[in-house]
C-alpha cells in the first residue's frame, strides 16, 4: 500500500511519538516552529521544507553511550545538546537484554539492561536535554551538519561537534557465507533475544548455536529457561569469545554443551531449517573433509560477531582502523576529522556497557576542551606489538594521562603488557589470565612519554 497511507492510518500513533519526544525535547518545539494544537497541519508544511537547527553538539544514538556523552556534557557546562535516536524510546540494545549484571563497574549494583538505561534516561529527562526518537540520521558531513529524516520532513542540525553513538551489528548468515538452501529459521542471537524479551514470542524449539559470543551465551540459557532445547552451541575458534563468567552461568550450570573447533559447514530445510551439518576445522579454520555430523533442529542461531555501525563515520570523512573496524581517535575520542568523536561499540566493541559509559564520559570532556579551543594535535602513534590485538586510542597528543584500551590475540597466563617508546619503558601491567573477550585497560602517565616517537604496546614472552 502507498507510503502516505501508512502514516494516515498511523497518524494518531505517529503523533503521539513526534509530539512527546518535542515536548520531552523543551525548545526544540520552538525550534521547530510549532505550536500545540495543530501539529499534524504544522508538520506537513514541514515535510515540504528542512528545518535547519543550531546546536552545540549532535549526538547521534541514544543508546548508553550517547545518554552518558550528554548527561556528563551537560554537567561540564555544555547543555545546548541535542540527541537523535532512530527508534522509538532511548535505550539502544539495553531495552532488550531483561538480565542483570550490569552496572557493577559503573553503579556497584547488579542492574538488568533496562534498569541501567533508566538510569541514564532519567539524569536526561531531568536536565531537560533535548532528543528526538524515531528519527534516521543519513548522513554526517566533515563540517558537521547531520542531516536525518523524521516522519515530520528532513532535519538538518549545525553543530559545533558532533558525537558518533551508533553502537554495533551482528554480523549475519551472508557475512559468513555458509553453504546450503536459505529457509526460515536462521536468525542472530539479537534478534532471538528480541522475539523473547521484546515480543514474547518463541524463535523455535529444537536450537544449535552458531560461536560463543556472549549475546549467543545468554540466548542459550534465555533458549533454555523458556524450553527450548538448546542442542549445542559450537565454536570455530578452539577459544570461547564469550567471557568466562556466561560460559560458567549460562552453559555449564543448564548442561549445554560447548563444541570447540567445529562450524556450520550446511543448512538444510525448504520452508523451516530441518538440519544443520556441523564439521570440525583445521588450524586454519578450514573444514575437515570427513568429520561432517548432521543434527536435526528448526532453528539456527548466530552469535558470531558484532560489527561497529559506521557508515556515517566513513561518510563523514574519518578514518577507520581494520584492527577495530572503528574509527582512529585520540585520548580525547576525536576521530582524524576535527570536532567529530566517536565512543562506545562504534568505536570498538565492548564485552561490558559500563565501560561504554566511562569511555563515553572521558569522551565527553574531551569535547569541552575542543569546545573551549584547547585542542592538540595528536602526533604519537600508538602500535601493536607482540599478542596484542588493537588499542583504544591509537593515537596521542601526549599532553594528558590517558588509559589504553586492549584486547590480547590470544590468550596468556602472566600476561606482562608492556608500552615502549624505543628502549623506553613507559608502562606495564601484569594481567593473570589475559584473554582475547576481556578488554584490559593500561594507565599511562604524560610524563613517562617522551618526545613525538612512536608507542608500542607488546605482552612479554
Amino acid at each position: 500500500f502507498p507510503y502516505t497511507t501508512l502514516f494516515r492510518s498511523n497518524w494518531g500513533f505517529l503523533r503521539k511519538i513526534f509530539v512527546t519526544s518535542v515536548k520531552a525535547a523543551g525548545s526544540l518545539q520552538e525550534q521547530f516552529g510549532m505550536k500545540p494544537g495543530n501539529e499534524r497541519e504544522q508538520m506537513e508544511m514541514k515535510a515540504e521544507k528542512a528545518k535547519v537547527l543550531h546546536t552545540d553538539v549532535v549526538i547521534v544514538g541514544g543508546g548508553p553511550a550517547g545518554l552518558a556523552a550528554a548527561v556528563q556534557l551537560y554537567d561540564e557546562g555544555i547543555t545546548d545538546l541535542l540527541i537523535l535516536e532512530r527508534e522509538h524510546a532511548l535505550g539502544g540494545i539495553l531495552k532488550q537484554c531483561i538480565h542483570d549484571g550490569f552496572g557493577l563497574t559503573r553503579f556497584g549494583e547488579s542492574l538488568s539492561g533496562p534498569e541501567y538505561a533508566a538510569r541514564f534516561i532519567k539524569e536526561v529527562e531531568k536536565r531537560k536535554i533535548p532528543y528526538v526518537t524515531d528519527t534516521t540520521v543519513i548522513n554526517v558531513t566533515p563540517d558537521h551538519e547531520v542531516q536525518a529524516a523524521h516522519e515530520s520532513g528532513m532535519i538538518i542540525a549545525k553543530a559545533k561537534a558532533v558525537v558518533l553513538t551508533m553502537g554495533c551489528r551482528e554480523r549475519t548468515r551472508g557475512a559468513l557465507a555458509i553453504p546450503g538452501t536459505r529457509p526460515a529459521g536462521v536468525i542472530t542471537a539479537g534478534v532471538a533475544q528480541a522475539y523473547i524479551n521484546l515480543q514474547n514470542r518463541m524463535p523455535g524449539k529444537e536450537v544449535v548455536i552458531l560461536g560463543s559470543g556472549d549475546i549467543g551465551l545468554i540466548m542459550a540459557r534465555r533458549l533454555t529457561l523458556e524450553g527450548a532445547h538448546v542442542i549445542g552451541v559450537y565454536e570455530i575458534n578452539p577459544i570461547p569469545s564469550g567471557l568466562p563468567r556466561n560460559i560458567e552461568q549460562c552453559l555449564h550450570d543448564y548442561d549445554i554443551p560447548l563444541h570447540l573447533g567445529y562450524t556450520v559447514s550446511d543448512i538444510k530445510g525448504t520452508d523451516r531449517v530441518t538440519s544443520v551439518v556441523v564439521s570440525k576445522v583445521d588450524k586454519k579454520l578450514q573444514v575437515i573433509e570427513g568429520t561432517e555430523e548432521e543434527i536435526p533442529c528448526d532453528t539456527l542461531v548466530l552469535s558470531v560477531g558484532l560489527i561497529p555501525e559506521n557508515e556515517l563515520t566513513l561518510g563523514a570523512g574519518a578514518v577507520l582502523t581494520p584492527a577495530t573496524s572503528g574509527a582512529i581517535v585520540d585520548e580525547y575520542f576525536e576521530t582524524t576529522v576535527p570536532g567529530i568523536f566517536a565512543a562506545g561499540n562504534v568505536l570498538h566493541v565492548h564485552d561490558l556497557v559500563d565501560f561504554v559509559s566511562l569511555e563515553a564520559e572521558a569522551m565527553a570532556r574531551g569535547i569541552k576542551r575542543y569546545l573551549e579551543g584547547s585542542r592538540y594535535e595528536a602526533v604519537i602513534d600508538v602500535k601493536t606489538g607482540r599478542n596484542v590485538g588493537h588499542t583504544v586510542p591509537q593515537k596521542l597528543t601526549g599532553k594528558e594521562d590517558v588509559t589504553l584500551s586492549l584486547r590480547v590475540r590470544g590468550p596468556q597466563k602472566n600476561a606482562k603488557i608492556t608500552v615502549r617508546q624505543g628502549n623506553h619503558v613507559v608502562a606495564q601491567k601484569l594481567v593473570k589470565n589475559a584473554l582475547p573477550a576481556n578488554m584490559i585497560e593500561l594507565p599511562i602517565k604524560s610524563n613517562q612519554i617522551i618526545g613525538t616517537a612512536s608507542l608500542e604496546v607488546s605482552v612479554d614472552e
